[in-house]
């Protein structure tokens, strides 16, 4: 599912032999590119390096890296941030809401070397910005011999859901509904009105009014954030003491909500370090971070992405659609 609000995230330029502790105020000015960022502590202002991010979470369990889809501030900064976490710990796993679970078996193949990129690209059904994207992260993995877990919900199965409600897992055959949680819809309170706003705009919180098609395209949502948490937790059983990086759409897991409550919710002894992206306006000098503060424990400040919509009902129209995308899918 391609979510997401044109926006931001940051990323610091710092190679592995610098020095340890930032020494340049200039490390305090806006990113001055697509790919240039700034990774800060929100409690401190603290500017970071990746290494200094990278020893601050070597022994966390779960770290989740929230992107904008397609922002290559975003990419570049979880493709450093892998590689700085596998020098500190290289039991490691890649977790990727950009891959469904239902593909698991052609990631797998071109792991271990029985397909070519683009025959996995086709029978994994892959995003269409892979290449640019996330191919630097599956390489990573690849050569070094990591599990890469394809993540996210099966997309019929999601797309079903959004149409016909919960009752739809219970037509599914074993095979299929086997892989998904037994509890597929846990929430919290303050996600669901994070949801609505998005989708309809402040007016749409009260719950009480939501039409039967909207609680299905949340259930939907739920649906996926309930699956990566499942996923990865499954992952860190086959896997004992590795550490799980989980890529995914920020909205899966700024202010520790979506895929992250869950997660809490599930086990809560587990330890989970949550790394937001911000956008840092061009034309603003001073970082915007008392009002992102409660976003991750970490925050990365990009520039923005291009504007896609100066009329506000048609950027709400483009988000209802991407939300509740309607792609031909046999749900009889």
């Amino acid at each position: 599912m391609r979510l997401y609000f044109a926006a931001l995230a940051l990323f610091t330029l710092t190679l592995p032999g610098c020095a340890a502790m930032p020494s340049d105020t200039a490390m305090l000015t806006p990113p001055e590119s697509q790919y240039d960022a700034r990774l800060v502590d929100p409690q401190t202002g603290q500017v970071l390096s990746v290494p200094e991010l990278a020893s601050r979470l070597s022994e966390t369990d779960v770290v989740v890296i929230g992107e904008f889809h397609g922002h290559h501030g975003s990419h570049l900064l979880q493709a450093r941030l892998q590689k700085a976490l596998f020098q500190h710990n290289p039991a490691q796993i890649l977790s990727m809401e950009q891959f469904n679970l239902d593909h698991q078996q052609a990631l797998d193949d071109y792991l271990e070397g029985r397909l070519g990129e683009t025959e996995m690209l086709e029978d994994a059904q892959a995003w269409d910005n892979y290449r640019a994207s996330y191919r630097p992260v599956v390489e990573f993995a690849r050569q070094h011999h990591l599990p890469v877990i394809a993540a996210n919900a099966p997309a019929d199965v999601v797309r079903c859901v959004g149409r016909q409600g919960p009752a739809y897992l219970d037509t599914l055959a074993p095979a299929q509904r086997d892989p998904l949680p037994d509890s597929p819809f846990l929430d919290t309170p303050a996600y669901k009105e994070k949801f609505v706003e998005a989708i309809q705009g402040s007016h749409g919180t009260d719950n009480e009014s939501l039409s039967e098609r909207m609680r299905n395209t949340y259930r939907a949502q739920l649906l996926r954030d309930n699956t990566m948490a499942e996923r990865i937790l499954h992952a860190r059983e086959e896997h004992p003491n590795h550490q799980v990086i989980h890529l995914t759409g920020t909205f899966h897991s700024e202010e520790r909500l979506g895929t992250v409550a869950v997660l809490e919710k599930r086990a809560p002894k587990l330890s989970v370090a949550v790394i937001s992206p911000v956008v840092w306006a061009n034309d603003t000098e001073q970082m915007p971070l008392e009002d992102n503060r409660n976003r991750g424990d970490y925050l990365y400040f990009i520039q923005p992405l291009p504007e896609e919509y100066k009329d506000e009902d048609r950027r709400r129209k483009a988000m209802q659609a991407r939300f509740s995308r309607s792609k031909p899918a046999d749900c009889d």
